[in-house]
């Protein structure tokens, strides 16, 4: 099978059954964005070496027997969410180098489950956008037909699940900005309650309307990225 389009349950019991190790899963997904995104432009960063290090940890706990809902699961995260050490830009030549000296509280948070981050996905420039042609970096379309828009601005994101470049991923949310590009591209994406989950980390559009929430394939996988931030 296509491991690229498997679900975060049919994930979870491959791993959990040694049937793929956590380094292996990563690998298929970088193959996968290796060979297409060149295309789509969902990734603004492609974090290899720091995901290898997270997928090594989390096999650790899948052979000790502690794994959780997303030890070892690749996730991309939209690039408006702080990740210490590795690039947030925000799509904005203001941020271009800027390398955040903490994690987002939701990035501590897969982290505490060894999710595997496998890079951060282009937006509409600091969120500002519906169509995710104001990124500075990755002008993204849509895995359905090149020629449309995957909508934004966490266009990056919902075209990663689309493209099966990550089985989920985090978007944020002020005024559509995961519903309507999830929608444009065929995926499930969840702007959650008003303050379920911690704005920390975030770079801010509207802080009193901001969200980060999931998006997946389907509304069970983004409730198992729910549960955990």
């Amino acid at each position: 099978m296509d491991l690229t389009k498997a679900t975060l349950s049919s994930l979870r019991e491959m791993l959990d059954k040694k049937e793929i190790s956590a380094v292996e899963l990563a690998d298929e997904y970088f193959s996968n964005i290796e060979k297409n995104d060149g295309e789509i432009n969902s990734f603004i960063t492609v974090s290899k070496e720091y995901a290898h290090n997270a997928a090594k940890k989390a096999q650790e706990q899948i052979n000790a027997g502690k794994a959780t809902a997303l030890t070892g699961i690749p996730l991309a995260v939209k690039d408006n969410i702080c990740t210490e050490g590795v690039k947030t830009t925000c799509s904005s030549k203001m941020l271009g180098n800027f390398v955040p000296p903490y994690d987002a509280t939701v990035i501590e948070r897969l982290k505490a489950q060894n999710a595997v981050i496998l890079g951060k996905t282009s937006l509409d420039e600091f969120a500002m956008g519906g169509s995710n042609q104001t990124s500075a970096f990755a002008k993204t379309k849509n895995p359905f037909d090149k020629s449309c828009v995957p909508g934004g601005s966490s266009g990056g994101s919902a075209a990663a699940v689309s493209a099966s470049f990550a089985p989920a991923a985090l978007g944020s949310d002020t005024g559509g900005s995961i519903r309507q590009p999830a929608s444009f591209c065929g995926v499930t994406g969840l702007k959650p309650t008003y303050g379920r989950v911690s704005r920390y980390g975030l770079v801010a559009f509207a802080s009193s309307l901001d969200q980060i929430g999931p998006i997946g394939t389907n509304a069970r996988d983004c409730g198992t990225v729910l549960n955990a931030i």
